[in-house]
């Protein structure tokens, strides 16, 4: 099981969205995906911006997603 959750990963990306502005995500796809290519960054040998006590990739993807290490671009970024 993943934890923090989906709908959790969902709230922290979209926290900085202002009333009726689109959220950055609206789907776990878009979690998904996000997680997967920051994952395959940490493997190029990018640094993390977390320490995780896992050392997976995924696992620390998600840790700066949740932390908000990271943030997600919308199309006009």
């Amino acid at each position: 099981m993943l934890h923090p959750s989906y709908s959790d990963l969902m709230k922290v990306v979209n926290s900085g969205v202002e009333e009726g502005e689109a959220p950055v995500v609206n789907s776990r796809y878009s979690i998904v995906m996000a997680a997967s290519k920051r994952a395959r960054q940490l493997i190029s040998g990018d640094d993390a911006y977390v320490d995780c006590a896992g050392g997976k990739p995924l696992s620390t993807a998600i840790e700066e997603l949740n932390r908000s290490r990271i943030r997600i671009l919308t199309e006009e970024e």
